[in-house]
């Protein structure tokens, strides 16, 4: 069991059945997934830049990306159908478990002029969006040894309805949300 696992069960879940009156343990709402994009606008440029992220994410997720490709040709960006625009990983279960332990615990700490994650980046059904600038802030990469430096984007997919449950149900396991500023 990882260590997100054992935190979820022992004080997530009765904290949220307290808070938001859940009767049932399995009513409680739970990360149902983790999906890591980055986007790969710069394979026009340079062609190695797709195999370089490719390898990247590999190292970063323990699980080998999937190549997406651009449904529709725009000229105004110089994309043709069927061109490779970007990565994708969706981890589940204990790979995503650790991953998320290892976000929280080593790559957020990492990023430089950290003061915490906005609450801004849920969505409507309490899903959360982190966007990183580079892919250095994770321990896997090197910095010095990083030929491209390359952003990605880790969407958090959680089961619950709203907004404010997602927030609390992060905050719980652990996520450093900025602390709202009120003006007086």
């Amino acid at each position: 069991m990882t260590r997100l696992r054992k935190k979820y069960k022992k004080e997530v879940i009765p904290k949220m059945k307290e808070i938001f009156g859940y009767e049932n343990d399995l009513a409680v709402p739970k990360i149902e997934k983790v999906v890591i994009n980055v986007g790969a606008g710069k394979t026009l440029d340079d062609p190695k830049f797709l195999e370089k992220a490719t390898e990247s994410l590999t190292l970063i997720t323990g699980q080998k990306p999937l190549v997406t490709k651009a449904r529709a040709a725009i000229s105004g960006f110089k994309l043709k159908k069927g061109m490779a625009i970007g990565l994708k990983v969706t981890l589940r279960g204990k790979r995503m478990e650790e991953f998320v332990d290892k976000l929280i615990n080593v790559a957020l700490p990492r990023v430089r002029d950290f003061k915490g994650l906005s609450v801004k980046g849920f969505d409507s059904q309490g899903n959360y969006t982190i966007g990183f600038k580079e892919q250095t802030a994770f321990p896997e990469i090197r910095g010095e040894k990083a030929d491209f430096i390359h952003g990605l984007e880790v969407s958090i997919i959680t089961t619950t309805k709203s907004k404010k449950e997602a927030q609390k149900l992060l905050e719980l396991l652990g996520f450093p949300f900025k602390k709202e500023e009120k003006n007086a």
